[in-house]
């Protein structure tokens, strides 16, 4: 079935923003019973025994601890101990991805971002970001505001396996950032390969007409679009209304794809991608590789693993 950019329903309600703070579907199971800890990696089996603590602590109202933070590379099962945190947590608990927290805060305005998230007992973060100084700083006040509050916190880090020659860890520069609680977290390192066996190179093969023709005679939602026209709608809505844009479809057909030479461009498909891939949506192309749709220099550049983390999804998606 095909979905066009005029079928979108854009009205997000505050209510509706709120709601969407939940983990994503494959880690609505998750639980600290159902990770496993690769033996080779003692730190996994620690990591598990401090979330587990950590989650037991929270409903104990007078602690010192602020919050905990898991730290490691790709596919080690951060973001499971992060959805078992949230599952375990008996309190008013929300759950998002770093840059939801911050399009939230942008769009109602950091005053009433605080005053609402503050009626909350713990944050859950996925894929702290330290490579955005403005959105570091934000999310550094923002912390220490909440913590006053009494607000507790649970965060990941989005340090890719492949900067291991940049320092594997962001522990440090997550303490550097928000300094004025970071003394306050529990700072958990989590070493091991990722289980899901990624190589870090990405391949990607363009769809068939066949293919096409067999998708848009399926029940699917598919919103088939030219690329450039994609690009186009996403910088006509905020960022915070991604999520909902993803509910709506099943499938994204990208045709005629190019490669982004706008930076901003670039950081909102992002940002899409990332609502999409937690939604379930797939999605296929045709035109330039996606592999390549992403500058070089922007690749290299300060948001690297925020591209890296694109590709990786994009990859998963059309696979």
């Amino acid at each position: 079935m095909l979905v066009t950019f005029s079928d979108f329903d854009t009205d997000v309600s505050n209510s509706e923003l709120f709601a969407e703070l939940v983990p994503p579907a494959e880690f609505k199971s998750s639980s600290f019973d159902n990770y496993y800890p690769d033996s080779q990696f003692p730190s996994q089996s620690d990591a598990v025994k401090s979330s587990r603590a950590f989650a037991k602590s929270l409903s104990k109202k007078n602690t010192s601890a602020v919050g905990i933070y898991l730290d490691g590379g790709f596919g080690v099962g951060k973001t499971h101990l992060l959805a078992s945190i949230y599952a375990q947590a008996e309190c008013n608990s929300l759950f998002g991805a770093f840059i939801a927290y911050t399009s939230m805060i942008g769009y109602l305005g950091f005053q009433t971002a605080v005053e609402t998230f503050s009626k909350y007992d713990l944050l859950c973060i996925d894929e702290f970001e330290l490579d955005d100084p403005g959105d570091t700083m934000i999310m550094s006040r923002f912390l220490k505001e909440l913590s006053a509050s009494g607000v507790r916190f649970a965060a990941t880090s989005n340090t890719p396996a492949s900067a291991l020659g940049e320092g594997r860890f962001a522990s440090d520069g997550f303490q550097r950032e928000i300094q004025s609680v970071a003394d306050r977290f529990t700072i958990c390192r989590i070493d091991g390969d990722d289980y899901r066996h990624r190589s870090g190179v990405f391949t990607f093969t363009p769809i068939t007409s066949a293919a096409t023709a067999s998708l848009m005679e399926s029940n699917r939602r598919v919103l088939k679009a030219e690329f450039e026209e994609v690009l186009a709608f996403l910088s006509t809505i905020h960022q915070s209304k991604y999520a909902k844009i993803a509910e709506q479809i099943d499938f994204v057909l990208l045709q005629n794809v190019s490669q982004i030479s706008d930076q901003f461009e670039g950081l909102r498909f992002v940002s899409f991608i990332d609502r999409c891939y937690e939604a379930g949506v797939r999605v296929s192309f045709t035109g330039t590789l996606l592999s390549n749709v992403f500058r070089e220099d922007h690749v290299q550049g300060a948001y690297r693993k925020k591209y890296l983390r694109c590709l990786s999804r994009l990859s998963a998606m059309s696979s």
